[in-house]
């Protein structure tokens, strides 16, 4: 048994929201008694989640991978406290945020004052404005559709050079917008699971989201554009 019940089941505060017969309370049960069959299909469903989200923060294989063995531990030893308001998952992935954010700050030594301020209130606009038709009755539409993606993406989307290209632009995102765009879009979760993880209202979700995708799409945009004047160059 990796942990005795007498450590998770001190002082355990019973989920009021938590219906005793659903699969949340009896997976929050078997936690809480050291079920290691269950922890261990609990770690190969989450794990490999948890890693890619650490490595935003660390920048660090082996670094991301202590702060997600850091995470199952913390998890654990908060079991006792965990009250349902929220889903053991949402609960486990707030966790893993807390650990990152703590060991990104053990890890940074020092930060340049422009850090200090937050580039996600800046207040420059998403999209280029020379995009958008700014008179007549089409005002604020595209001038030009933006270009599909059909035309190659479906060969280029299967090549690493182009998912390298989506990890640099991801990269570059705002920690808040890359946090947000990072479980939405690639961990696949619900906007009210990240709004829980991330403590956001569903509005600042939704605008970190659309801003997030927006840069991502430019950065695609531009990389493909490169992409086709290389070829006609050749």
């Amino acid at each position: 048994m990796l942990w005795s019940q007498s450590d998770t089941m001190q002082n355990v505060a019973e989920p009021s929201e938590l219906a005793r017969a659903s699969p949340e309370w009896q997976l929050l049960t078997a936690l809480r008694q050291g079920d290691e069959t269950v922890f261990e299909a609990w770690v190969n469903q989450h794990h490999g989640a948890l890693v890619r989200l650490a490595a935003h923060y660390v920048h660090d294989p082996a670094a991301a991978e202590e702060v997600a063995q850091e995470t199952w531990i913390a998890f654990i030893q908060s079991l006792a406290r965990f009250e349902g308001r929220a889903s053991l998952k949402t609960w486990l992935f707030h966790t893993l945020l807390n650990c990152a954010r703590n060991r990104k700050r053990r890890d940074v030594r020092s930060v340049p004052f422009s850090a200090i301020f937050d580039p996600d209130e800046s207040a420059a606009p998403t999209v280029d404005p020379s995009c958008f038709l700014n008179q007549g009755v089409w005002a604020g539409h595209w001038a030009a559709a933006p270009r599909s993606f059909a035309q190659d993406g479906e060969d280029r989307l299967l090549q690493a050079e182009l998912r390298q290209q989506l990890l640099l632009a991801l990269e570059t995102l705002p920690p808040a917008q890359r946090e947000v765009i990072t479980l939405r879009d690639v961990e696949g979760f619900t906007a009210e699971e990240v709004c829980d993880v991330l403590s956001l209202t569903e509005a600042n979700q939704r605008v970190l989201l659309h801003r997030a995708r927006a840069r991502l799409r430019i950065a695609i945009e531009t990389y493909f554009a490169r992409a086709h004047a290389q070829g006609e160059a050749e």
